[in-house]
């Protein structure tokens, strides 16, 4: 079965840091992303950065500059550095994972960790 466990949320001063991680259980085939999203209250899921396999990656503009996503393959983990965060990045952030094969695509979802910044 497949899971995946994020951990590294929880309150921090703006300004402050926080590294997220998120460990892969189980085996994925064809996976073609992996990527943080977030949700804050009342607002829709976004795409915060997504990295390839090949190590490629991309970003909110509003992250650029202060968040770097980076991947262990051999671990099956990926991270989430966030630095100089600010008060609109509280949210809970979502690991995610995309397979893509003949058939389409399929995501799989962690449970989410809670990031709060304070003013």
């Amino acid at each position: 079965q497949v899971q995946l466990v994020e951990s590294g949320g929880g309150l921090v001063q703006a300004g402050g840091s926080l590294r997220l991680s998120c460990a892969l259980s189980g085996t994925i085939f064809n996976i073609n992303t992996m990527a943080w999203h977030r949700q804050a209250p009342g607002k829709q899921r976004e795409l915060v950065a997504s990295i390839t396999g090949g190590g490629s990656t991309n970003y909110r503009d509003s992250v650029k500059g202060r968040f770097t996503i980076s991947r262990d393959n051999a671990k099956n983990t990926v991270y989430l550095q966030m630095n100089s965060l600010k008060p609109e990045d509280t949210a809970v952030y979502y690991c995610n994972v995309r397979t893509l094969t003949f058939k389409g695509i399929n995501d799989y979802w962690g449970q989410g960790t809670q990031v709060t910044v304070s003013s």
